[in-house]
């Protein structure tokens, strides 16, 4: 109850602001028992959120209003709740103290979910001049008039307005993704604004045309709410407008076009009302959006167009750097897999398998390489390294080192002052960026690996009925540093055993400590016979994910015994 007085306060401010009144003084000498009575009988739905964004009171308006249970709410945090959309919000209103409005949009979450169309407002609670929590009020009531999904959002009051802006800026672009952006924006329409919603997209190879200046010949489905037209296009699936539908006539005219769809619309059964807008970005074509109505709701407007444009021209602009994002990082991964599409010839003494496989996460391509350099006397170079960052610089940067490898490498120098040659031809470059290096010399002649580390993670050592062997090597600094200070080891050769090198986007996992992860590595029993090439299917088979945050390069070495 020692919150009571403090939150009943910001309370009397939030009801005060909203009916433009100026605040009053709050009754903080009230006795918390008597304030907590008085807001358990408020009209207004009232909650309270501590600074840590967990629940701690709702009074029964707040549950009448959100339809929402105590129980769904109470000392949990905002954002594993149905309000966990607004938590962005939330974490804003606790670091700079500014009240913020915002109208819900039916988002999932633990419980029911919250009906669309409050107006919310979301307060800090102060107390002794420090922000101790947020007050959660809602203005909206049934008298008041609430959004119906289907129904238009008015264009006024402008407070209305922008608290739907500023809603669609918190709910879309929230990654770099064109499925997930594109998804985000259907989403946000849909029930608040539509019945349902298509989004098309330029491929992202293609050179967005300017507004205005004719339609494109293809647009790939980048979205698509319930309820599904039968037998249109999926998401994924290539489209074509259809001559004289309302999306080749928004996309020629560069215009909204609203009215009664028609039958080359291709519209789901019972939609009433159409509205398509071109999705548009600096002057140029992005895509298009497509909104229907059913009868049961009123049907689009001009109003209704401008409000929705206006949603949908910030998005756009979301969805052009996804675009752009993705181009550039197809252009990556084409040069990645190109220079790593097979490495060099090693001795017949020696089989080899190697693996590249890009991040799972929105295609980020990095800086992993591998290379073979064959040597005199039956050895053979092996290397695997990894540039720091990630997109196209890295990528070059990373044919750089390889190059500069090779040279280094033809002077036939044992591994830890190939390092040091390459650190020196890499740190004389201001522009290039820092990369891991290990490099293992493999001499089945003499029977032994020798090996030398420059920041890169240890190899596994691979043997029939044994554990998997993490090997111990002295490890200097990443190349490019100028800090040289290299070491090498030796290791037996035996012919039965495989050398397995990796970057570290097999083994690494966001807030986990490395040895965790490289213990995951050493409790696998992996394959030691049989095909290489099975033996890496059989590694990221366990170790790597969908979700993996970086890419992951694999090199396997195994001698190949004489006739």
């Amino acid at each position: 109850m020692a919150t009571a007085a403090a939150l009943a306060a910001s309370l009397v401010a939030v009801t005060d602001s909203s009916e433009g009144g100026t605040r009053r003084k709050a009754p903080g000498d009230a006795d918390p028992e008597l304030l907590a009575d008085v807001l358990a009988g408020v009209p207004a739905g009232v909650a309270l959120l501590d600074e840590r964004l967990r629940w701690q009171y709702l009074n029964p308006a707040f549950t009448a209003a959100t339809g929402l249970h105590r129980a769904d709410l109470l000392g949990r945090p905002a954002e594993a709740t149905a309000f966990g959309p607004a938590a962005a919000v939330l974490r804003r209103v606790l670091a700079d103290g500014q009240d913020r409005d915002q109208l819900t949009g039916g988002p999932e979450g633990a419980g029911a979910p919250v009906p669309p169309g409050l107006r919310v407002r979301y307060r800090a609670l102060r107390r002794a001049d420090r922000i101790t929590g947020v007050v959660v009020a809602v203005l909206d009531d049934q008298a008041q008039g609430r959004a119906v999904p289907g129904e238009p959002v008015p264009a006024g009051p402008a407070q209305t307005r922008l608290a739907l802006l500023e809603a669609a800026d918190e709910q879309i672009g929230s990654t770099l993704d064109l499925g997930t952006t594109s998804a985000e924006l259907a989403a946000f329409l849909v029930p608040r604004l539509a019945d349902h919603a298509v989004v098309d997209l330029l491929p992202p190879e293609a050179e967005p045309p300017r507004i205005g200046h004719g339609a494109p010949g293809r647009l790939h489905r980048a979205a698509v709410s319930a309820p599904h037209a039968a037998g249109s296009p999926g998401p994924g699936d290539a489209v074509r407008p259809r001559a004289g539908s309302a999306a080749e006539r928004a996309l020629a005219a560069g215009a909204a076009v609203l009215g009664a769809p028609e039958p080359q619309d291709g519209c789901p059964a019972g939609t009433a009302s159409l509205l398509v807008l071109p999705l548009a970005a600096r002057g140029r074509l992005v895509g298009l959006l497509t909104l229907g109505r059913t009868a049961a709701a009123p049907a689009f407007t001009p109003e209704d167009a401008d409000l929705i444009g206006a949603v949908t021209a910030r998005a756009a602009t979301g969805l052009d750097h996804a675009r752009r994002y993705a181009r550039s990082q197809g252009i990556a991964l084409e040069l990645q897999r190109a220079l790593l599409s097979e490495p060099g010839n090693p001795h017949q003494n020696l089989t080899l398998a190697s693996r590249y496989l890009p991040s799972g996460s929105a295609s980020v391509v990095g800086g992993d390489w591998y290379e073979t350099v064959r040597l005199p006397f039956g050895r053979t170079l092996l290397a695997m390294g990894d540039v720091m960052g990630h997109g196209v610089e890295a990528a070059v940067d990373m044919s750089h080192y390889r190059s500069a490898l090779r040279d280094v490498a033809g002077m036939d120098l044992p591994p830890h002052r190939i390092l040091r040659q390459l650190d020196a031809v890499i740190s004389a470059d201001d522009s290039a960026r820092p990369a891991t290096c290990l490099l293992v010399l493999a001499d089945p002649g003499r029977g032994r690996w020798t090996l030398s580390s420059a920041g890169h993670l240890p190899p596994a050592l691979i043997a029939p009925d044994r554990p998997t062997e993490l090997l111990g090597i002295p490890t200097g600094p990443p190349l490019g540093t100028g800090l040289g200070g290299y070491e090498q080891t030796t290791h037996p050769l035996a012919p039965d055993q495989i050398l397995l090198l990796y970057t570290d986007g097999l083994v690494e996992r966001r807030e986990e400590d490395i040895d965790t992860s490289l213990e995951r590595l050493a409790a696998l029993r992996l394959p030691a016979t049989g095909n290489l090439d099975a033996l890496l299917d059989a590694v990221l088979e366990a170790l790597a994910t969908d979700a993996a945050e970086d890419d992951i390069a694999l090199l396997a070495a195994r001698p190949t015994p004489r006739p």
